[in-house]
Formats: structure tokens, C-alpha cells, sequence
């Protein structure tokens, strides 16, 4: 199941912690390394922090967009450190763990996002997140090496996994089924937003923040394949009822 967590980098400056990433991941078998517009990369400096995880750093996906490194993902999970101003459905290392792992059963790929080193993940791209996760530490010296943060991780979803297995012995396995990915959910916020403005209802001034809390809302509620084409054709209905009083 680990095979299919994706730990994402974005826009990593050094180079080197990309390779102690790939030395941390490959420590708790972790296999897929996604970086989104790593500043160098490749680099001697990666593949000599890497320490022997070499194929991981040889592998590893490099994409131009978060959206394309999240492609076909169903669940979506962001690291921060810090707290933030809207509220995001957060989980303990522990429990978001055992959700990501959870989730891969069946093969459904997951996505853990990190941000860059100096300031972590943005609003925009925790908006793409289903849950928020946050490493308790020492409150007066709280942030961790980039490396660090996914070895906590990682240990995490390597003992989930292992717990999940023990667990699994003798019994059918359950899936989740017909939940939606990343690219499907963001196809569908888009098209909120344009109905909104096609119908008036969405306030400029107001506008990021409404679409942030119907995230949040959407993401918490997950819906499954036939509820957003439900969605999608309440929205549809609303954006032709508009076409046709302006006829």
C-alpha cells in the first residue's frame, strides 16, 4: 500500500534535501517521489544526500503544476507547521496516517504535500487538501528540516501499514468505492465558481474566502462519483436558467 503515497515536494530549494527525502522515504519504503518546480534538480548534492536511494531521486516524477503532481489522486493530504487563519480539518501524524494508508487499499493513489522550506505550503495549495497535517513539537523551537519531517511521516505510515496488514489477515478486504480524484474535485470547483459568478450570487470582495469554506465543506463531505455528477447537473440547470431570463 505505501507504493501508492505519493510524498510531493514543492518548490524545494535545495537540492540536497530532496536526496535526504528520498534517504528518509526509502528507510520507511516509500517509493514515490513527486517534486513540483524543484529550484535544482537533478544534483550531485541530491543524489549524495540520498545515501544509496538513488533509484528514488532516478524515478522521481517532476511536474510543472500541483495539479498535475495530484492528478488521479483520491485523497489529499498537506503538511504545515504553522497555524492558519482558515480553519482546515487537521489530523495528528498518527491518524493521518492510518486514513492515507486506509485509503490505498485497492490501489488508490494518495498524495502528502510539502511545502517549500521557508515558508511551507501556501492558502492556494492547501485548498487543494482534503485534511491539514501538523507535527507536534516544541512549541519554542517547532520547525523541522524538510528530511525530518517526512522521516516522521513516513515512520508513521510505515506502522500504519504494518498494523493494517496484521489486521487484514483472514478478513475481505474493504475499499472505498467510487470516491472521486483530485482533478475531478478541482474540475468541479471551477465549475461552482463560474456558476456563481454566472448567477451573480458570488461578492468579488468576498470571493476567495467563500470559495475556500466551500472547499473546505466539499472536501470534508466526499463526494463519490455519481453525487458530483448530481452536483454538476444542479449547477448546469442553474447556469441555463440564468442563459435563458437574459434571452
Amino acid at each position: 500500500m505505501l507504493s501508492n503515497i505519493r510524498i510531493v515536494l514543492i518548490g524545494t530549494t535545495h537540492p540536497g534535501n530532496i536526496g535526504a527525502v528520498a534517504r528518509a522515504m526509502k528507510n520507511m519504503c516509500l517509493k514515490q517521489l513527486v517534486l513540483v518546480s524543484p529550484r535544482i534538480f537533478p544534483s550531485a548534492e541530491a543524489t549524495a544526500r540520498a545515501s544509496g536511494a538513488d533509484d528514488l531521486l532516478a524515478n522521481a516524477l517532476v511536474c510543472g503544476t500541483l495539479e498535475r503532481a495530484i492528478e488521479g489522486c483520491r485523497l489529499v493530504v498537506g503538511a504545515s507547521a504553522r497555524l492558519r487563519t482558515v480553519e482546515w480539518p487537521r489530523l495528528e501524524p498518527r491518524a493521518c496516517a492510518e486514513k492515507l494508508v486506509a485509503e490505498c487499499r485497492g490501489g488508490a493513489d494518495v498524495a502528502l504535500l510539502f511545502g517549500r522550506e521557508s515558508s511551507g505550503l501556501s492558502n492556494a495549495e492547501l485548498d487543494r487538501c482534503h485534511y491539514l497535517v501538523h507535527i507536534p513539537a516544541n512549541p519554542e523551537f517547532s520547525s523541522l528540516n524538510l528530511s525530518q519531517a517526512v522521516q516522521v511521516l513516513g515512520y508513521e505510515l510505515h506502522i500504519a501499514e504494518l498494523a493494517l496488514q496484521q489486521a487484514s489477515v483472514g478478513e475481505d478486504k474493504v475499499t472505498p468505492g467510487g470516491l472521486v480524484t483530485a482533478d475531478i474535485m478541482e474540475s468541479f470547483f471551477r465549475h461552482l465558481q463560474q456558476t456563481m459568478e454566472d448567477i451573480g450570487f458570488s461578492n468579488p470582495r468576498q470571493s476567495d474566502k467563500l470559495q475556500r469554506r466551500l472547499r473546505r465543506l466539499f472536501l470534508r463531505a466526499r463526494p463519490d462519483r455519481d453525487e458530483i455528477n448530481i452536483l454538476r447537473g444542479i449547477l448546469s440547470a442553474a447556469q441555463g436558467r440564468k442563459s435563458m431570463r437574459r434571452n
